[in-house]
C-alpha cells in the first residue's frame, strides 16, 4: 500500500508539472534527425523548412543527417530518444515501407512513435539519364532495355526507397528488366548517375531539376499525372510511352518518440504548418514537385496507418522480398 501511495503521489506530481513544462517548450535547440545523407530530397526540403520553423519556435532546429539502412538507423535513434520534444525525425515514406520489406526492425513504427505532421506530398519523380546514355526518350529507353535485358542500371537512395519502388513499377509496366543499384542516400545516388556509374535515376524534382537545367543530367520523363511547370519540355511517362502510368513521390513526415507530451507534439505541428504557408517556403516545395501539407497529429496518424497497408501492397507488386 505504501508503494502504491508513493507511486500515485509521483504520478500526480508529474501530471501537474507536465503542462507547465510543455508551456516553456522549447527553451533549447531541437535536434531534427534526417535519415539520409546531405543532398537528398528530404534533406534539401528540410533545410529550407526548418530555417522558418526556427523563427516560429524561437529556438534553433539542428539538422542531424544519419543515413543508412533506408532510414532505419535514424529511426532507431529517434525511437530511443528521451520523449521531451528535443529529438524528432523528419523522414520519407520509406518509414512506412520498411515494415513490409524488413523481417525485423529494432522498433515498432506505430507503438514507438507519435505522429507529428505530414510535411509534404510528392507529385512524382523525374526520370533522368546520364547525358552520354544513348536513349534520349522514354520510348528509346524501353527499346534499348528490351535489347539488353538487365544491362541498364538505375540508382536509388536504398532498397525499398521510393525511387526503387518507382523504378521497379516502371520496369514492370514497360515489360523490361532494369538493374537496381542502391546507394546510401539520394545525394550519392544522384552523383552516381552524373558520374556514369549508372545510366538512370528517379530523383525528386527538387533534386533533379537543377542538374537537368545545368546539363549534367538529361530529363527523360516525369512520373506524375501532369508535367512540371519548372520543366515544361519534359513529358510525363504516360505521355511519352506508357499511357496511364502515374507514380507519386510519397510523403515527408515528422514523428516524435512515443510518450512525447501531446502539447509539445501539437506545438511542433503548428510551427511546421505555419512555416509551410510562408510564401518562399511554400514555393520551394511546389517548384520541387511537392505539395505542402501540415495536418494535425490525429489526421496525420490516421493517414500514416492507412499508408502502412498501401505500401505493403506496392512492395508486393514490386516483388520485394523481406530481408
Amino acid at each position: 500500500m505504501r508503494r502504491l501511495i508513493v507511486f500515485l503521489l509521483a504520478w500526480l506530481s508529474f501530471a501537474a508539472w507536465a503542462p507547465a513544462w510543455s508551456q516553456t517548450y522549447p527553451n533549447r535547440p531541437i535536434r531534427m534527425l534526417i535519415p539520409f545523407p546531405p543532398g537528398g530530397n528530404v534533406d534539401v526540403f528540410a533545410r529550407v523548412l526548418y530555417q522558418q520553423v526556427e523563427k516560429e519556435l524561437g529556438q534553433p532546429v539542428v539538422i542531424d543527417n544519419r543515413g543508412g539502412a533506408n532510414g532505419v538507423l535514424a529511426a532507431d535513434i529517434a525511437a530511443n530518444a528521451t520523449p521531451d520534444g528535443y529529438t524528432m525525425i523528419n523522414t520519407s515514406f520509406s518509414f512506412a515501407v520498411n515494415p513490409a520489406i524488413r523481417k525485423k526492425l529494432p522498433y515498432d513504427v506505430v507503438k514507438d512513435f507519435a505522429p507529428v505532421t505530414d510535411v509534404a506530398l510528392g507529385t512524382g519523380y523525374l526520370m533522368v539519364a546520364n547525358p552520354q546514355f544513348p536513349a534520349k526518350t522514354v520510348r528509346e529507353l524501353i527499346a534499348l532495355a528490351k535489347q539488353q535485358p538487365g544491362k541498364v542500371r538505375y540508382s536509388s537512395a536504398g532498397v525499398a526507397n521510393g525511387q526503387h519502388l518507382t523504378g521497379e513499377l516502371f520496369a514492370t509496366k514497360a515489360g523490361i528488366d532494369l538493374l537496381h543499384v542502391p546507394y546510401k542516400g539520394g545525394g550519392p545516388a544522384v552523383t552516381a548517375v552524373i558520374g556514369g556509374e549508372v545510366q538512370l535515376h528517379f530523383p525528386a524534382p527538387a533534386v533533379g531539376i537543377p542538374h537537368v537545367k545545368a546539363g549534367r543530367l538529361r530529363g527523360l520523363g516525369f512520373t506524375g499525372a501532369k508535367r512540371l511547370a519548372s520543366l515544361p519540355d519534359v513529358p510525363t511517362v504516360a505521355e511519352a510511352a506508357l499511357p496511364g502510368f502515374v507514380a507519386d513521390a510519397g510523403w515527408h513526415g515528422v514523428f516524435a518518440p512515443a510518450k512525447t507530451p501531446p502539447a509539445i507534439v501539437k506545438k511542433m505541428q503548428e510551427a511546421i504548418s505555419k512555416a509551410l504557408q510562408v510564401p518562399h517556403v511554400r514555393d520551394h516545395f511546389l517548384n520541387g514537385g511537392y505539395e505542402p501539407q501540415g495536418h494535425s497529429p490525429a489526421e496525420w496518424g490516421k493517414r500514416f496507418r492507412a499508408d502502412l497497408k498501401r505500401y505493403a501492397e506496392i512492395a508486393r507488386i514490386a516483388k520485394i522480398e523481406p530481408q
